[in-house]
């Protein structure tokens, strides 16, 4: 790893306010993107051998600096547990819904939620999490909706295909209708005389 090439990408990526392409950084240092990739991956590999408190990580196609996720526990102190921009559940419950369902319209996610969810949408795409990504050629062409480059930044991944399978949060079938099973109403058996004597 060359030190200038090294300490240049440290210096861009230090004033960098979103993940910086690796095309980007090869233009600047005048190197193949590959070259680039290989600097960002030995030094985030030095940074894990050094145990230093920030990472540099590959998200929404592109490189930035983070903290190390050992000392998250620190800067949640430090920033509140980051209250001013928590979202509630509603809001999560809607961001995963587009994530895993995108391109979707305003009334798919409410009929999949169950309510409407006009107003929380609108507040995603106020925080930058989701956007207009088309329409639907459908009846009335109702606006379709999609995750940002925030959204992927936000949750340090790089791409969509990063996302954990929802196989991995859906019970298995017989634990389903073991639920079933338990959430029906027990029949009560001194109705079902009377209805059989009528």
């Amino acid at each position: 790893m060359d030190p200038e090439h090294a300490a240049a990408i440290e210096a861009v990526l230090t004033v960098a306010t979103d993940a910086v392409p690796p095309g980007l950084l090869a233009e600047l240092l005048e190197l193949p993107v590959p070259a680039v990739e290989e600097v960002c991956a030995a030094l985030a590999a030095q940074y894990e051998r050094d145990g230093r408190g920030f990472a540099l990580v590959r998200v929404a196609g592109g490189y930035r600096f983070q903290s190390a996720e050992r000392y998250s526990g620190y800067v949640e102190r430090f920033v509140l547990d980051g209250a001013p921009q928590k979202l509630s559940a509603a809001a999560l419950e809607t961001l995963a819904v587009v994530a895993y369902k995108q391109p979707v319209s305003r009334a798919q996610v409410s009929a999949i939620r169950g309510v409407n969810a006009d107003g929380v949408l609108r507040l995603l795409t106020a925080r930058g999490y989701v956007q207009e990504v088309g329409r639907d050629p459908g009846p009335g062409q109702p606006i379709l909706y999609g995750t940002t480059r925030v959204f992927l930044e936000r949750l340090g991944l790089d791409s969509l295909e990063d996302l954990p399978p929802l196989v991995e949060f859906v019970p298995p079938a017989s634990t389903v209708e073991m639920l079933e099973q338990a959430l029906r109403p027990e029949t009560d058996p001194a109705r079902q005389s009377s209805d059989v004597t009528e």
